[in-house]
């Protein structure tokens, strides 16, 4: 029987320290989202991504997640085009001149996004427009803009499904874990594919 994961995934990334990675999450299935959003976050730092380079948002739905995935890259390549920082950070201005930010947070474009919603079947085919809309939406985003897209949309058919794949309950795998380490990995190839490294 064949295995239903990828293989191992290199355990060494020399520029994930750099790297700044994004996560827009849908608010629907709670429970499954937050698991999943741990998972990639918890992956993301034992990679090597610092804490303060990793960024989240959250949209309604799954539906949503490509218009936030591709906004949310457009505005880290703003940010990151800019001298000035955030509007809440201006704030400091008012705090004296002695004032320091608390932390080196990176203004450098993403160099990856993860975009996790979890779709359920219900009765109806609200859930196959859903799925496919937002699939083929997130793979032209990441086309389009040459930043790589994880897609951790979970398409489940029953709610003990979406809750085996976010890693809740006994002998479950949280998917979230998978995602972080892909876009680790696909971050620091794109790096490297941008600057005309191949692999030996």
């Amino acid at each position: 029987m064949l295995e239903k994961r990828p293989a191992a995934a290199p355990t060494s990334f020399p520029l994930a320290s750099t790297l700044r990675i994004g996560i827009v999450h849908a608010r629907w299935n709670t429970e499954c989202i937050d698991a999943l959003v741990k998972g990639s976050v918890d992956s993301l730092l034992k990679s090597g991504v610092k804490k303060e380079n990793i960024h989240i948002e959250s949209v309604p739905g799954s539906w949503e997640l490509p218009h936030g995935t591709s906004r949310m890259i457009a505005a880290s390549q703003i940010q990151a085009s800019s001298a000035a920082t955030d509007l809440m950070g201006a704030t400091s201005l008012l705090d004296g001149e002695d004032s320091k930010p608390e932390s080196q947070t990176s203004s450098g474009p993403l160099d990856a996004i993860i975009s996790i919603g979890v779709l359920i079947k219900g009765s109806t085919m609200h859930f196959e427009y859903i799925s496919e809309a937002c699939v083929h939406g997130l793979m032209r985003i990441g086309l389009d803009t040459n930043v790589p897209v994880i897609l951790g949309v979970l398409t489940a058919l029953t709610e003990e499904q979406a809750k085996q794949r976010s890693g809740i309950g006994a002998n479950a795998h949280n998917h979230g874990e998978d995602w972080g380490a892909a876009a680790v990995e696909m971050a620091s190839k794109t790096k490297g594919w941008a600057e005309g490294k191949l692999a030996k």
